[in-house]
């Protein structure tokens, strides 16, 4: 089975920059589309980006133009380049495949 694990999170100031991976353990089912999403705490988890196998992308509008995402499917790892990053961007952010779940990186975005 594969697994995902995501990396890159940490401590940003409000207008800095991170990049996320979304590492999979043995190759992403080139038939499934690749998604992040975010938990703030107290708040439901939101869906914020999806690239699909033909590398179409999608985001969800509290992140578009800020935030790029992007595969390189001879590493099986997708990325989540983030710009601009604003106080209420803190959240555990996860990548899913399929049925197939990340656990999640720790994003805080304070001064």
């Amino acid at each position: 089975q594969v697994q995902l694990v995501e990396s890159g999170g940490g401590l940003v100031q409000p207008g800095g920059s991170l990049r996320l991976s979304c590492a999979a353990s043995g190759s992403i089912d080139s038939r499934n589309a690749v998604d992040w999403y975010r938990r703030a705490p107290g708040k439901e988890r939101e869906w914020i980006a999806t690239i699909t196998t033909g590398n179409n992308t999608y985001y969800a509008d509290s992140v578009k133009g800020r935030f790029t995402i992007s595969r390189d499917n001879a590493k099986n790892t997708v990325y989540l380049q983030m710009n601009s990053l604003k106080p209420e961007d803190t959240a555990v952010y996860y990548c899913k495949t399929g049925h197939i779940w990340g656990q999640g990186t720790q994003v805080t975005v304070s001064s």
